[in-house]
């Protein structure tokens, strides 16, 4: 099939204590080395406007901005094959460390993840009763052709752990 694609590693910190996870980068943010750097994905403006945050495109801003509200950030697929950036078209995946980060970061008190391949990989990892709550949000994706509005309001239950 195509090439093989890795996630980055995680944005995580000893007073992390929430965590966000997507599936795994989709082109545009693998071009750029940066998580959802598609200008069209509602990610960082949905955390910016539930933060009450003035909004950059700043990277490093960004990432300050996560860590200041304890918001850790990665993705449950380490790697696998995929054609463009379609969720669907993943193949041959191999799961990322999400239990071992849990042990090493035991401030998380709630997982978040960012659709639905994201939540449904989860539970395979965790198992569906984990010790902490894990929620499924709308896709951030502009392949999810969901109002922003609408996404916004799916990801307000995040302020409940802020």
């Amino acid at each position: 099939m195509e090439n093989r694609i890795s996630s980055f590693p995680p944005i995580v910190d000893e007073n992390s204590n929430i965590l966000i996870l997507g599936s795994i980068p989709g082109v545009k943010s693998l071009e750029k080395q940066q998580y959802y750097a598609h200008p069209q994905n509602a990610f960082w403006k949905i955390i910016f406007t539930l933060l009450q945050e003035e909004f950059t495109e700043d990277y490093a801003e960004r990432i300050r901005m996560l860590k200041k509200h304890h918001i850790a950030l990665w993705d449950v697929i380490d790697s696998c094959e995929r054609k463009g950036s379609l969720d669907s078209e993943i193949r041959n995946e191999e799961a990322n460390q999400i239990a071992e980060l849990l042990e090493a970061h035991p401030n998380i008190q709630a997982i978040f993840c960012n659709g639905g391949r994201s939540y449904k990989n989860l539970q395979k990892i965790l198992g569906k009763n984990f010790r902490i709550p894990i929620f499924l949000l709308p896709s951030t994706s502009p392949l999810h052709t969901v109002s922003f509005e609408r996404k916004l309001e799916g990801w307000e239950k995040i302020k409940n752990y802020i």
